[in-house]
């Protein structure tokens, strides 16, 4: 990728929704309050995130120091503090809440659980007797591979209750994926089911594990499993027990251990699809605080809603806004095992109405497959407890926002488009629903003490509206990443040595408009350089999109001997995929409609039609693989997490070009 010019931006979007006045009224942070907030944080960077963490946070012993930046960039927070997260999410609320509903589990067959703050607090004890009784210690690594099932949450609470430190590993992920990441961590236990249920079938989780562990693993001394099918799994004697026979005797009762502000929570690893796994660490305070100050201020989160983030545990996503963040907040949060169309489109909706679900958190990629599938399905379900809609895990285009506000918020509910990372821990550009006028397509600003800025490619920033760049984080904040597990030259490497340790890369970028409202562009790495001019993948996506019958579209580029790189899109229809001359004439509107909508320069050179994206089982579209598709090359990268295997044989498919187009 070239350094020589700024990105550009080639997307143009008018529309803007000041917050609903009634939302507004009755919002923890209302216009006020957020020019206060940021007002304070410009002030004082250290001391405002110092009174939050005071603020937020039960304290066993009180921190004297707030940031710690003498070894920058592996910056300390808090470090002479010392707390339990387990008890921030749970014994908090045990005085005050102690009966009300903590986790909803809605299982794929249909069966559901309610689970009370004190019944968790509970579960949560028991089973960290009963890793204890294992001989797990603090500090000691546990993996865990399990089906959306509210134990995962159970066992990853029960990690943090004794100080052990989590992995979760999504269950989506192969033998051999797994097997890298609890070689890698240094896994004292593993914790499974003997399956899981996604999509009508059953996921065989502890035939997985045992292929993992197959003569590999050797710092693995227990394997704790759960019964969730009933299938019959095989049980390895002296390493293999059942999740029931070892929490039977166990107390109910489990003092929290006080550890320091600094101790790893969990490493989770990012799937990369070369080289060895990296392992993404995590600390305790600074985690939770801004998983706790983001529930509050970005979902005006309160104990009297139900909060139903779809992502699965194995994502951070799930660790933040569903094992975490929303617990610490006292609320109520859903837990669903299964797929978002099954028995057929119409489930989410269907959840929503029977768990009376208030806060929606999802992914654009699942907002568009259900749009795909029209308006009648969600039509037939009340969604009129919903009253603030999320999205998270990539930007989502312009059409389908608008979608998502008219069909699913009934054009009541404000929208949030979040923009994080694994590696920031949590949200850090967003509207603040009671305060920020949103635009379809932007995640509007960075939240108070985040200090969020677009810089080109010598790190200078860039003034000019429009103009897109590295998107950066130039201050340290409590959530951040602190190393690589075991691999802190990595940490530098990839995060922090393009601009000389001044930065946060994020790897991302991005462009301000003339409100400074940020509008992500895709990844660094996936721009496009077409005739010397750098575009981004999701403005193109963004006007295939707005076509009435296009539901999805993913953008790469392919190498081109005259302009360097042509540009090449994948697009899912509304209706049925089209073959011979009907595919030809198809790809010729959408190649001048994104010439109407954007200009020349971002019509794409191929257009290939499929049935589905490739994507993983959290909704995310594998756009390395479909630059491998699109280049002809072998596929060296994990397709074990893909939906459908079977959609790879369409996105080869070539699509003639209609000529003169």
């Amino acid at each position: 990728m070239a350094d020589e010019t700024d990105i550009e931006s080639i997307l143009h979007e008018k529309r803007q929704f000041a917050p609903p006045e009634d939302f507004a009224e009755h919002a923890r942070v209302d216009a006020k309050k957020l020019k206060s907030l940021h007002e304070l944080a410009a002030t004082d960077n250290a001391g405002f995130w110092g009174q939050m963490a005071r603020d937020e946070i039960e304290w066993h012993t009180a921190f004297t120091q707030i940031l710690d930046e003498s070894e920058a960039p592996n910056y300390r927070w808090f470090t002479d503090g010392k707390l339990n997260v387990s008890y921030n999410c749970l014994d908090v609320h045990l005085t005050e809440r102690g009966e009300r509903i903590a986790i909803r589990f809605e299982g794929e067959e249909g069966d559901t659980r309610k689970i009370t703050y004190r019944e968790l607090h509970a579960l949560v004890c028991r089973f960290a007797n009963a890793l204890k009784a294992q001989g797990v210690e603090t500090g000691d690594r546990v993996v865990i591979y399990m089906p959306m099932i509210p134990e995962a949450v159970i066992a990853m609470q029960a990690c943090a209750r004794i100080g052990a430190i989590h992995s979760v590993v999504f269950g989506g992920f192969s033998a051999s994926s797994l097997r890298d990441r609890i070689e890698d961590a240094g896994a004292k236990l593993v914790v499974t089911a003997d399956g899981g249920r996604r999509a009508g079938k059953i996921v065989e989780l502890k035939a997985a594990a045992d292929l993992a562990l197959d003569g590999s693993c050797p710092s693995v001394e227990t394997v704790i499993v759960c019964r969730r099918t009933g299938q019959a799994v095989n049980m390895k004697p002296g390493r293999d027990i059942w999740w029931d026979e070892v929490v039977e005797a166990a107390p109910e009762d489990c003092q929290p251990a006080w550890i320091e502000a600094e101790h790893p929570l969990f490493l989770l690893y990012t799937s990369g699809s070369t080289g060895r796994p990296k392992g993404v660490q995590h600390s305790s305070a600074g985690y939770l605080l801004n998983a706790k100050l983001t529930c509050r201020w970005v979902f005006d989160l309160r104990s009297s809603d139900v909060f139903w983030c779809t992502a699965d545990v194995g994502w951070v996503t799930g660790h933040t806004y569903v094992a975490y963040g929303p617990l610490a907040a006292g609320a109520t949060i859903l837990i669903y095992e299964g797929a978002p169309t099954w028995p057929d489109g119409g489930r989410f909706w269907k959840n929503c109405q029977r768990h009376n679900v208030t806060v929606f958190y999802t992914a654009p990629t699942a907002i568009r497959a259900l749009m795909k599938l029209g308006d009648e399905l969600p039509a037939q379900y009340d969604l009129t407890k919903l009253r603030l809609l999320g999205t998270v895990g990539e930007p989502i285009n312009p059409e389908a926002w608008m979608w998502y506000r008219r069909v699913i918020g009934g054009e009541r509910c404000p929208i949030v488009d979040t923009w994080w990372q694994t590696e920031t821990g949590a949200i850090m550009i967003s509207p603040m629903p009671g305060a920020t006028p949103t635009k379809p397509g932007s995640c509007t600003r960075a939240l108070p003490g985040i200090d969020a800025d677009i810089v080109d490619a010598s790190g200078e920033p860039i003034t000019k509206s429009g103009a897109g760049g590295y998107l950066v984080i130039k201050r340290p904040w409590p959530s951040m990443l602190r190393t690589i597990w075991r691999d802190n030259e990595r940490y530098l490497e990839t995060y922090w040595e393009k601009f000389g340790n001044r930065y946060y890369v994020a790897g991302d970028s991005a462009h301000r408009d003339r409100d400074g409202y940020f509008w992500i562009m895709g990844r660094v790495d996936d721009v496009l350089n077409v005739a010397g001019h750098r575009l981004g993948t999701m403005e193109v996506e963004s006007a295939l999109v707005a076509h009435e019958q296009v539901a999805e579209a993913a953008v790469v580029g392919q190498p081109h001997d005259i302009k360097g790189e042509a540009i090449l899109a994948f697009v899912v229809l509304k209706g049925a995929r089209p073959n011979g001359s009907d595919a030809e004439a198809l790809a010729g509107q959408l190649r001048e409609w994104v010439a109407e909508q954007i200009g020349a320069i971002a019509k794409p050179d191929e257009i290939r039609f499929a049935d589905n994206l490739p994507k993983t089982r959290s909704g995310k579209i594998m756009r390395r693989l479909l630059r491998d598709i699109g280049r002809g090359e072998e596929i060296t990268e994990d397709t074990s997490t893909l939906e459908n295997e079977g959609i790879l044989d369409q996105l080869r498919k070539k699509v003639p070009k209609v000529p003169g187009t």
